[in-house]
């Protein structure tokens, strides 16, 4: 007879157990982000109270960043407000087109009809040859001298606001109104505009060498105030890589240092910049009044504000970087 299997022997085989190596690839690294957060944090905070430790000095630094921000950041509100000025000159930019002296009052108004179906122009005013003298007098204060002509030497003319101001259009424009049938000459005066163009071309200019040289000037601050704190740690550097830290670990809390300094100047900047705004906005409303106009300085807004502070952060944390890889650098375990 052949043996009987054995209750809960070979028949009860337990099925294989299901493989582990992808949960457990799964499980290592959410704990390494896990770890790589909770260090992040923790050097955040770290160098956060490192600078409160030494406030004054922190806020020395802060506040050197804080200057040199402030020289690029109030040229560039500047240049806003000649844009600003610049934009309503541009309205004011006007052509006159002159009628020839026999041209009466009907054929006068269908020119300007044609000139106002012009794609390149905005609006036009018709100004007649007695208006024009009415005017003139009221300029000069001749009007008894004028009054004695005899006839009229002032022609009918039609004052035209282009669509484009740019001084390109209006030249073409003027030309094109030049060749209608009655038209006599037509005067345009763009020299103030185009002066107007170059000094704002010229001071985004000035204003971007002055950011870029500035901006060198937060990096050397704060790469010399990290580079003396990896020299107070220095024995501290050391003995982390030897137990194998990387450059990227020792790197980190500087960073942080880097990236506080440069908000801090940031903060200080924007406080600079709107202190200066309320000192001078009494004087500047009282200039503009004089002159029978209203201005307001321009201010940096939300979104200027936000540029203003990640600029500074940024620049703050690349000097650490270059200051701390340079020194890790020269760092070497004994």
């Amino acid at each position: 007879m052949s043996p009987q299997p054995r209750e809960g022997g070979a028949s009860r085989r337990q099925p294989p157990a299901p493989p582990r190596g992808a949960r457990t690839q799964r499980t290592r690294s959410s704990s390494r982000f896990r770890g790589w957060l909770r260090h992040h944090r923790a050097m955040c905070l770290d160098s956060a109270r490192r600078l409160l430790r030494a406030p004054i000095g922190s806020l020395l630094t802060m506040l050197a960043i804080a200057i040199a921000l402030v020289l690029p950041a109030a040229l560039w509100l500047a240049l806003d407000s000649a844009r600003l000025l610049d934009a309503e000159l541009e309205e004011s930019a006007t052509l006159t087109v002159y009628l020839e002296h026999q041209v009466d009052e009907g054929q006068a108004g269908r020119i300007d009809e044609a000139v106002e179906a012009h794609e390149g122009v905005s609006r036009t005013r018709l100004i007649s040859a007695a208006e024009g003298m009415a005017e003139f007098q009221q300029a000069l204060g001749l009007a008894d001298a004028l009054g004695r002509l005899e006839d009229n030497p002032l022609p009918a003319s039609i004052v035209v606001v282009p669509v484009d101001p740019a001084p390109e259009a209006v030249r073409q424009l003027a030309g094109e109104l030049e060749a209608l049938s009655g038209v006599d000459e037509v005067r345009l005066d763009l020299a103030w505009l185009e002066r107007l163009r170059h000094l704002a071309e010229l001071g985004s200019r000035l204003a971007l060498a002055l950011a870029v040289l500035f901006g060198l000037g937060v990096l050397l601050v704060v790469g010399n105030t990290i580079r003396l704190a990896v020299e107070s740690r220095r024995q501290e550097i050391e003995v982390v890589m030897l137990i194998g830290a990387t450059h990227g670990f020792v790197r980190r809390p500087f960073l942080y240092s880097g990236a506080w300094y440069g908000l801090g100047g940031g903060l200080l900047a924007w406080g600079l910049l709107a202190l200066g705004n309320q000192w001078l906005a009494l004087p500047v409303s009282a200039l503009a009044a004089s002159y029978g106009a209203t201005f307001t300085l321009p201010q940096l807004g939300p979104e200027g504000s936000a540029t203003l502070l990640l600029c500074s952060t940024l620049l703050g944390w690349l000097g650490a970087w270059i200051a701390v890889s340079r020194h890790l650098a020269e760092v070497r375990p004994r």
